[in-house]
């Protein structure tokens, strides 16, 4: 980033009323699923682009991937389904939520597949197309351990034993879902993988799906027929304690709206958690917990938050972390780059959203699917 800025010297895309910026990178975002692609084999790579894909906004991400190759997509919601079915008319799409009473039409009408997690959703679909004179596609999602949306064994072996049920639709995957695949080493990773082979064996031949972001890098085993990626296309990584081979996909930065200087003993913020113990200057800076920026990631006395930048210079989170502001110490910043309105990254190459969600005690996927949407955004790369 630019070392005044911190907003990669294009000023020009940002309004005078911007109080942070998010800049999402879609030429890294697409060299993640080029790399995801290549690393799935003969397995399709499709894309998991619920929540807003994850909070960087489903129709640009959607684009992105489409101008990359990916024909598949996975929301969680009818609504997110329908966001993708007008970018990418020709694009599958399997909501996660799975098939909600009475909801059969909403569907079918954006040609959208539900993933059928248990009997009752299985039954209801299948009687659908049998009214319709349609064979509809719809996956069939198994739980294998996870104790979560899936059908348990015993539905499997109920459904196994009624083929009229899905001799009446199309099913075109069969999927589950891992629970550990971020730790390689976790002996339920090859448990499931045990338990989903048992399961599918009972089911119609049908393409199967079974890794995740961190599914993908357990290697070939786990890849089947589709692998379905999510936090790794946006940046984040895979597994935990490895380093991660992704490209950084967003980057955040904030406004300083004031710099004050403070003394020995004062107080910083909300319950005056953190005392100055020299003498310091201070900016106060437009993101908070409101935009995105988690309040655990607060500073206190002796244990200063994260890291931000300030070009070359870093600067520390001080005090706590409130609805709409946040406190940095600038004080071996030079004032010619530490002033009111000047940039400070908070997120990024050198920060990255591990970074934080590790020192938060949490997860990338909170992070960035909590980022505001009054933070502006700025969509860069190759046919932007």
């Amino acid at each position: 980033m630019n070392a005044s800025t911190d907003t990669d010297g294009r000023e020009d895309l940002i309004p005078p009323n911007a109080r942070a910026v998010l800049r999402i990178d879609l030429d890294a975002l697409r060299a993640n699923w080029r790399k995801l692609n290549e690393a799935s084999g003969s397995a399709e790579c499709a894309g998991v682009i619920k929540a807003d894909a994850y909070g960087l906004g489903i129709e640009q991400i959607c684009r992105a991937l489409t101008e990359e190759g990916c024909r598949t997509f996975f929301a969680a919601t009818l609504d997110e389904g329908r966001r993708i079915r007008m970018v990418q008319p020709g694009a599958v799409i399997y909501i996660l939520d799975g098939l909600l009473p009475g909801a059969a039409e909403h569907y079918s009408g954006f040609d959208l597949r539900p993933a059928l997690s248990s009997l009752p959703e299985v039954r209801e679909w299948a009687a659908y197309c049998r009214e319709r004179g349609r064979r509809l596609s719809a996956a069939i999602h198994i739980d294998t351990g996870m104790n979560r949306l899936g059908l348990p064994e015993w539905e499997v072996g109920e459904l196994a034993a009624s083929p009229e049920l899905t001799e009446s639709f199309n099913v075109a995957l069969v999927m589950s879902h891992l629970a550990c695949a971020d730790t390689p080493e976790h002996p339920m990773n090859a448990a499931q993988r045990a338990r989903f082979e048992e399961l599918t064996r009972r089911l119609p031949r049908a393409p199967l799906s079974l890794a995740n972001s961190g599914g993908i890098f357990l290697g070939p085993d786990y890849h089947y027929d589709l692998v379905r990626p999510g936090i790794v296309l946006y940046g984040g990584r895979a597994h935990e304690n490895r380093p991660n081979p992704m490209q950084t996909v967003v980057r955040l930065s904030a406004r300083v709206l004031q710099v004050r200087e403070a003394g020995p003993g004062e107080a910083v913020g909300y319950g005056a958690t953190y005392t100055i113990e020299r003498p310091s200057r201070i900016a106060t800076i437009a993101c908070g917990y409101a935009d995105g920026f988690l309040r655990a990631l607060s500073g206190s006395t002796g244990k200063p938050g994260p890291v931000g930048f300030i070009g070359p210079h870093p600067v520390r989170v001080i005090g706590r972390v409130s609805m709409d502001l946040i406190t940095v110490d600038v004080s071996n910043v030079p004032e010619a780059l530490a002033h009111r309105g000047a940039w400070v990254e908070v997120m990024g190459d050198r920060v990255t959203l591990d970074d934080l969600t590790d020192r938060a005690g949490t997860i990338g996927y909170e992070l960035l699917s909590r980022l505001g949407r009054r933070v502006h955004r700025i969509y860069e790369g190759a046919g932007v």
